[in-house]
């Protein structure tokens, strides 16, 4: 027995109204078809599910117990219905990102502020992580998107290119002799150097350029976080590689200044990261259509 789910609304609403009048008015078609399609499950069943009396119709016994079961259906329904309404509006729901602590602190903060005031109804849900953590969490369905350093080369994920940073290194007063000087790659390494975890695209990046030069890296500290990168290099501990745009007040206010290089160090980008012909949330999708935005 396959009853089309329309019968039974029409079963519902003739038992809720207890009139076919009113039934055929609720689901906006005739009597004689809220008539046609009550016979219809009559005749599935073999039972009758409904006796006339003068003020309409009312359930057999045999309809009372359908009805106790399709009410529930009919409830349940309704709320499916109403939940998927509210996640399509954003006013529940959840948001997902992955992302490293310096990117989330200083580049995607402004972001969920503003997301947050347009859509308080939404969960947010943070999940930190090194580049190749992000990309596991992503392929896990752990988050919805990450925001990450590119390049990112995987079949399965499409890079939306968000942001061009530049990293640089940068001195605290410890080291002031070197201010306005300009040092070649060498000369650098005779100071104690402070990089980022080697599992970071920053510092992967760092890594081989110095190779491209035949120079091997190895610095003096490592680092999980760009907040102690800073710190360090102001205590005069060493010189710290770091994001410019991630250091703009410190080097505004003098308690760090950049090492000039005499070679140049290339951009970086930062890319929003999805699976590719996945489809996104809503809330995901009003996120990057957000960060595109502003």
């Amino acid at each position: 027995m396959n009853n089309n789910y329309e019968l039974y609304k029409v079963f519902y609403w003739a038992a809720k109204t207890g009139s076919l009048t009113q039934a055929a008015k609720a689901l906006y078609i005739t009597q004689p078809s809220v008539s046609h399609a009550i016979k219809q499950l009559e005749d599935s069943f073999g039972l009758t599910l409904f006796y006339r009396n003068p003020k309409g119709v009312a359930l057999t016994q045999e309809g009372a117990i359908l009805y106790s079961y399709i009410e529930q259906s009919q409830i349940l329904i309704s709320t499916a219905e109403e939940k998927m309404a509210a996640l399509k509006n954003l006013d529940s729901g959840e948001l997902r990102i992955g992302g490293s602590d310096s990117l989330f602190k200083h580049y995607i903060l402004p972001y969920l502020e503003d997301y947050h005031r347009l859509y308080p109804g939404v969960r947010l849900h943070l999940n930190h992580g090194t580049t190749p953590e992000v990309i596991s969490f992503l392929k896990e369905g752990r988050i919805d998107l990450g925001v990450v350093r590119m390049p990112i080369v995987d079949p399965q994920l499409e890079v939306r290119e968000s942001l061009q940073l530049q990293d640089c290194f940068v001195a605290g007063a410890h080291y002031a002799e070197l201010r306005g000087m300009v040092l070649s790659l060498d000369k650098l390494l005779e100071y104690p150097v402070i990089l980022f975890s080697r599992n970071s695209r920053a510092r992967m990046a760092i890594t081989e350029l110095f190779q491209s030069y035949g120079i091997t890296l190895k610095p003096e500290i490592e680092v999980g976080s760009v907040d102690l990168l800073i710190e360090l290099a102001r205590k005069g501990l060493g010189i710290s590689y770091v994001t410019r745009e991630f250091v703009s007040k410190e080097l505004e206010n003098g308690s760090l200044f950049e090492i000039q290089l005499d070679v140049a160090l290339p951009p970086s980008h930062v890319g929003i990261m999805t699976m590719r012909n996945m489809p996104l949330s809503s809330s995901a999708g009003k996120f990057i259509e957000l960060m595109r935005l502003i």
